[in-house]
């Protein structure tokens, strides 16, 4: 990526292209896309904005436009409520040509990160070249978010309280030493209203001054005399939005009309609308019936319970790829959360009949000399395997359904570093009439439905084009860049 430099020339030149698209082309992205609209007259919003774009230069008639369109809205869907925004200009649109040609958009698609710069209305925008898939674009983005979350110690616990007592604060106590994005973009939102500081775990002082004893625990600070509240629900971003509202009304995305209609409510709607969530068991009107949770639905992976199940499943030298949850037999929280996202995984592929390479529930102690051979630690573990090619990766994230999907979507596109597999791992296969003496009566079936298929949403293998669609002007040329 490199920063963008405007030319006056080939401002001119864009414009002049561009002023010669045919016209009257719908728009590539529906009003309900979660890809926001910019145009024109909305652009400068976006840019005063404290959040993170990535924005999209497309024509309608433009190829690669329509082959990257369900990962970029996928890409939207994922960045959802995280401080950061997917965007679409319509360059074909004659209100927004001027807007296409300086930002010197020469071919489609052309993409572009934006974020807030450290002079207010002067962002930083950078040319997106990274891969086209729903997952290259997030990950771009979310490097781009700025930080505005205060790292707090033992030394400057106490200055950070001191100052403005009189104002609210908030203090997230955790294990990581690193900012996840979660609380960077809740720092965003409450920029100017609420400081959003983090301690970690190690430091005695802080966490004995608050009474922490797990983590990861979010306090609020209302300012004042009034006493600290601790926040007791999930990490999830709604939730806590809400909890940090009590004090404070969290920043509008200038630029996405949702946030403008949200914005809009008064404070006393918004409280009527919290007590009613609050009190809901009391009112005499039942709620209405929804339909069930995807995860409710889906049923359990195929639990693999015997080494030679395993080998015969995914470990010979005909085995494709593989994804092995290996758990304990007894199962914890965290082997509950990692199975409970597996199976909703491949039961929406099922659902839409994808293929999707098979899962397996693997039992620790019951391939234990696997689980030492691929030099696994901890109690549970995800990874992914292909015994005919050889090859190894390793999960590392938390085991959120939306994580560990986006590990699987860059397994089926290829991408991301492979280890080598160990020999010592690969066995033969066993008829199940070769072990009938030795095997029990009943056996463990491992087989998965032929029905659930593998292929990543919304971003089918078209998705390795090459190149950019010059405008048709620029076609006596060759484009100002070969790939985007």
């Amino acid at each position: 990526m490199h920063a963008f430099n405007f030319n006056p020339a080939l401002a001119v030149a864009a414009v002049a292209c561009l002023s010669a698209l045919p016209t009257a082309h719908a728009s590539l992205y529906a009003k309900d896309s979660p890809v926001v609209q910019v145009t024109a007259k909305n652009y400068d919003k976006l840019i005063k904005s404290n959040y993170t774009y990535v924005v999209e230069f497309y024509a309608p008639w433009c190829g690669h436009c329509k082959n990257l369109q369900p990962a970029y809205e996928k890409a939207a869907r994922n960045l959802d409520g995280l401080a950061a925004t997917v965007a679409a200009v319509n360059c074909d649109d004659d209100e927004n040509k001027q807007l296409c040609g300086m930002m010197g958009v020469q071919g489609f698609p052309t993409l572009k990160t934006i974020r807030p710069g450290k002079n207010k209305g002067a962002p930083v925008i950078e040319d997106y070249n990274g891969p086209r898939t729903a997952k290259g674009i997030v990950d771009a983005v979310v490097d781009k978010i700025n930080n505005h979350v205060k790292r707090l110690t033992d030394k400057d616990i106490e200055s950070f309280l001191s100052t403005k007592n009189e104002s609210a604060k908030a203090i997230l106590f955790t294990e990581k030493g690193t900012t996840s994005t979660l609380l960077k973009s809740l720092a965003i939102d409450f920029l100017g209203v609420i400081p959003v500081a983090q301690v970690r775990n190690k430091e005695a002082k802080a966490n004995q001054l608050f009474g922490i004893k797990s983590y990861p625990t979010l306090v609020l600070l209302p300012g004042g005399d009034k006493e600290s509240l601790v926040y007791q629900g999930e990490m999830k971003k709604p939730a806590m939005l809400e909890f940090l509202s009590q004090v404070g009304e969290p920043n509008p995305d200038p630029a996405t009309p949702k946030a403008q209609s949200k914005n809009k409510a008064g404070k006393k709607d918004k409280e009527k609308i919290s007590k009613a969530s609050q009190s809901s068991q009391s009112t005499d009107t039942p709620p209405a019936e929804s339909k069930p949770a995807l995860r409710e639905l889906a049923p359990p992976i195929p639990a693999v319970t015997s080494q030679q199940d395993l080998t015969n499943e995914c470990l010979n030298r005909k085995s494709p790829t593989c994804v092995l949850a290996f758990v304990p037999t007894a199962h914890d929280d965290g082997s509950e959360t990692a199975l409970a996202s597996l199976s909703e995984i491949a039961f929406k592929h099922a659902q839409v009949q994808r293929h999707l390479f098979p899962f397996y529930e693997v039992h620790e102690e019951s391939a234990a000399s696997v689980f030492q051979d691929l030099g696994l630690t901890g109690k549970v573990q995800l990874v992914a395997v292909n015994a005919k090619r050889g090859w190894l990766r390793h999960y590392d994230g938390d085991f959120s359904a939306l994580s560990v999907e986006n590990w699987i979507d860059a397994i089926r596109m290829g991408e991301g570093a492979k280890e080598k597999l160990p020999e010592a791992v690969i066995g033969e296969v066993v008829e199940e009439s070769e072990t009938a003496e030795t095997k029990p009566a009943e056996t463990v079936e491992v087989k998965i439905e032929d029905s659930v298929e593998i292929e990543i949403e919304s971003e089918p293998e078209s998705t390795s084009w090459q190149g950019a669609e010059p405008t048709p002007e620029a076609t006596e040329a060759p484009p100002k860049h070969e790939e985007l």
